[in-house]
């Protein structure tokens, strides 16, 4: 086990340090700081949303019995990417300093006293994504590696697939970060982002619940009654987020979407059409 904790520790930092250097060494690119953290970040999350998709189409194509059978790389795969959700706290820290530099802000120097400040910032607008990945470590770990007594990895595979939406979300982010929110890719994306996350991440618990309720041959709206009340509560906590996430995805890509019928804008309305998409995309696993 702590060898996989430790695997996971040295992985992600460590492919986020080695894109970094490609990004800013390599002669056709030579790109600074700032917009080397950027990609390099997204490019991890990406990345990890992959490695855990395919583990999760791995063990729930396995799992005949959804209760009962068991596949070894459940808890592998838990313990491999605890890791990432610390690191990405950091990196997604790092985005936002450099952010702010690019924005010319005071306090994205590096005194002290101006990284508190902008660390108090960067807590306040990303509460909910912090919450989210410090929610996974001291919450979901220990209850799906400890908690659950081997049942349950039907289950376990279909959340970990929950990170198909990942790559179009970070490639959203990158596409706003460069000002190409006019092209036709980030119209493309942006439709993915909405079908993929709408999918396997709000449709999800409801097919969990319908996948439960198929086994234990009982109606769809008499499972939630059947399942033991923390099942409900787990479920609820984690479906609240994505449901708020989805929102943000939903305004944005309708002001997306509408916004290209117009063919001059007020500069306000544009500034704040582009406000949205950003909201849209901070939407990260």
């Amino acid at each position: 086990m702590l060898i996989i904790l430790a695997a996971g520790s040295v992985f992600f930092p460590g492919l986020f340090l080695l894109s970094k250097q490609c990004l800013k060494s390599i002669p056709a690119l030579r790109w600074n700081e700032g917009d080397a953290v950027i990609v390099s970040a997204r490019l991890v999350s990406s990345i990890q949303a992959v490695m855990a998709s395919s583990a999760g189409y791995i063990i729930s194509s396995s799992c005949e019995d959804i209760i009962e059978d068991q596949h070894w790389l459940t808890s592998t795969y838990i313990m491999f990417a605890v890791p990432y959700f610390v690191y990405d706290i950091y990196a997604m820290f790092m985005c936002y300093w450099y952010k702010l530099q690019v924005k010319g802000h005071e306090e994205a120097s590096a005194a002290p006293q101006h990284m508190r400040s902008v660390l108090t910032s960067y807590l306040r607008r990303e509460f909910l994504m912090v919450l989210h990945h410090v929610v996974m470590v001291t919450v979901c770990f220990p209850v799906s590696v400890f908690l659950r007594q081997g049942k349950g990895d039907y289950f376990q595979g279909i959340m970990f697939m929950a990170e198909l939406s990942t790559p179009s979300v970070c490639l959203g982010k990158i596409l706003i970060q460069y000002k190409q929110q006019h092209t036709l890719l980030h119209k493309v994306n942006g439709a993915l982002m909405l079908i993929t996350f709408f999918i396997f991440r709000v449709l999800l618990f409801p097919y969990l619940y319908y996948a439960y309720g198929r086994y234990a041959s009982i109606p769809f709206h008499m499972v939630p009654l059947s399942v033991p009340w923390h099942c409900n509560l787990g479920a609820a906590l984690l479906m609240a987020p994505q449901l708020y996430w989805f929102s943000l995805i939903c305004r944005g890509a309708l002001r997306l979407f509408m916004g290209t019928s117009r063919s001059q804008r007020p500069r306000a309305v544009c500034k704040r059409k582009d406000d949205d998409l950003r909201l849209c995309s901070s939407v990260c696993s």
